[in-house]
């Protein structure tokens, strides 16, 4: 069974995280909230596919601590899908040193705001990461001649997408 690590997973992109648990993945979820991991952990049928890791990615050695559990726990990473705010400067370069040292080959989706530089973000991973590296930028929508964020369904949709089709 591969194993699926998820960045985020409870909030924007609980529905991925669901839905890749539904597909026969092996998921690790990282998030911070107690009660957003217990309603993901009722809503997936095949809990025992999902291994929550509580942790604050901003908090550097508890969050190398959880990589390095799941790894063990549950085998090299296959697909990662990962929502990690800029403010966590060490979060990125922390994951991708752990996804290093036990995965050979991860495709690795790294989700992006709105204002996010492609190019210099795809730079600085490049350079730490030996698999595949996706990026999807999130948006918005016109909606009656209104501009609108993207709802958690339409960006869970998308990520879907993206991971099927894999998209760079």
């Amino acid at each position: 069974m591969k194993h699926t690590l998820v960045i985020g997973g409870t909030g924007m992109l609980f529905e991925v995280s669901k839905w890749l648990v539904e597909q026969g993945f092996r998921v690790s979820v990282v998030a911070r909230k107690p009660l957003q991991m217990d309603k993901l952990v009722e809503a997936v049928e095949q809990d025992s596919r999902l291994t929550p890791l509580l942790v604050d990615y901003t908090d550097n050695s508890s969050f190398r601590e959880a990589l390095k559990s799941t790894l063990e726990k549950n085998g090299e990473i296959h697909t990662a899908v990962i929502w990690i705010h800029s403010y966590a400067k060490q979060a990125i370069k922390i994951l991708l040193e752990e996804l290093s040292a036990y995965s050979l080959d991860v495709q690795l989706f790294h989700i992006l705001g709105s204002n996010a530089k492609l190019e210099k973000v795809k730079k600085a991973i490049e350079g730490f990461f030996n698999g595949t590296y996706h990026q999807v930028q999130l948006g918005f929508k016109i909606d009656r001649n209104h501009s609108r964020w993207l709802s958690e369904a339409e960006i869970s949709e998308g990520i879907i997408k993206a991971i099927i089709e894999k998209k760079r």
